[in-house]
């Protein structure tokens, strides 16, 4: 596989060198720059953050560094410790804590836990943090939720595994980050490779794949894709990948439903044929899900300068899906595709990019204080969620006119 970095914020991967000759000889829409760089290393390398974001120092710029914090992390812990992981509820985040779990379990500890944040899925609001405290840890595991500079729960050491834009570490905690990684690997697959050292996991690989081609896609560059791709089919995979989304994506939020039909079935040819109940909400959920989208589609964008809006209302996240679609079709600008029917009170919103840093761009952006938040994750892929008169500040800032505010509940 090579990959052809085109500037510091995008790349694309073909199968080989003659690959890149015929990529770069077809095409004719896409601007180059003078020079562009063929890799033909598929070894983690580390990249630089891009400068206008604040950089956190990267303890662990390559896999070797980030097995070694993880070992250091969980070396004093005993077997009795209570080991609680919060993890993102999209299908990265439930594979990385499905996969975790059953790593410590097989490592003979006793009391492993997992926990699924609320629909903001954010570590710090007071609601997930009250969740992580009634599972009472000794060690806490935050994983694919980012990272901040101050702790989720006080007094509980706590190790960030992550691949989103690091905006610090608590003091005395571990940050175990791939952002910097080239290329970058997503959570689930991360926690495969922290855990594979220390314990058999080889039948997880599935699980793990699942993240990934959720993640990145079903043609990202990494060994155990293509392995679980040979065992099982890329079909099976993206099927099993889109029910496990769907337990995030619908109006009946419940993640822990993917989680167990994860647990429950031993390949993904087996989880998208199962006959058991989990599986045949997760099938409902998931039409559910596509019903909504259909209907989303036909949303026209606003435009504002380099943004353009995308106005939704559905009860189920599909704003990241819409984003992810218009971003093609206008790859010169930001898209917005913000859902004001998810959330009571809240406008949601996802943005995406083929061609500008979206975190540079929103964490520019400079509204009054309040709740909520945005401007997190990753280089072109981020969002926020935002009570309606602090997402039509928002819209103010970013030059859009009061005809497409979100209307006050």
């Amino acid at each position: 596989m090579a990959q052809i970095s085109i500037d510091q914020r995008f790349s694309l991967y073909v199968s080989s060198a003659e690959g890149v000759l015929e990529y770069l000889s077809r095409s004719k829409d896409v601007i180059f720059p003078p020079i562009a760089t063929v890799k033909l290393s598929l070894s983690f390398t580390n990249r630089s953050p891009p400068p206008m974001l604040t950089a956190t120092p990267n303890t662990t710029p390559n896999l070797e560094a980030a097995q070694q914090a993880f070992q250091e992390f969980i070396q004093p812990l005993a077997k009795s410790d209570r080991l609680v992981a919060l993890h993102d509820s999209d299908a990265d985040g439930l594979t990385a804590g499905v996969v975790w779990q059953r790593a410590f379990d097989r490592m003979g500890f006793e009391s492993v836990i997992r926990v699924v944040p609320d629909r903001e899925r954010n570590a710090w609001t007071a609601a997930n943090q009250q969740k992580v405290r009634e599972a009472n840890p000794d060690r806490l595991f935050v994983m694919d939720l980012g990272s901040q500079d101050h702790q989720v729960i006080p007094g509980v050491p706590t190790c960030f595994i992550d691949h989103h834009h690091p905006e610090g570490v608590p003091t005395g905690d571990t940050l175990i980050s791939a952002y910097t990684w080239e290329p970058v690997p997503n959570t689930s697959l991360l926690i495969w490779e922290l855990c594979c050292p220390l314990v058999d996991i080889s039948d997880l690989e599935w699980i793990a794949a699942i993240g990934t081609v959720s993640d990145l896609g079903d043609r990202a560059p990494f060994d155990l894709l293509t392995s679980a791709k040979k065992k099982y089919t890329a079909k099976y995979l993206k099927e099993a990948t889109a029910l496990i989304n769907a337990s995030r994506r619908a109006g009946e939020y419940n993640p822990e439903l993917a989680a167990q039909a994860l647990l429950n079935h031993s390949n993904p040819k087996e989880l998208v044929n199962s006959n058991l109940p989990e599986v045949g909400q997760l099938r409902q959920m998931r039409s559910q899900v596509k019903q909504e989208l259909d209907q989303a589609r036909r949303a026209a964008p606003t435009f504002a300068g380099k943004v353009a809006l995308l106005r939704l209302h559905s009860s189920c996240q599909i704003h990241p899906l819409i984003a992810q679609s218009w971003r093609d079709r206008l790859p010169q600008y930001i898209v917005i595709a913000a859902n004001d029917g998810y959330l009571p009170g809240r406008v949601n919103f996802s943005a995406r990019s083929n061609s500008q840093n979206v975190l540079e761009f929103l964490q520019s952006q400079q509204i009054s204080e309040g709740d909520g938040s945005f401007g997190h994750g990753h280089d072109q892929a981020s969002g926020g969620s935002l009570p309606v008169d602090r997402w039509n500040e928002l819209l103010k800032q970013l030059g859009f006119s009061e005809q497409v505010f979100a209307a006050e509940s």
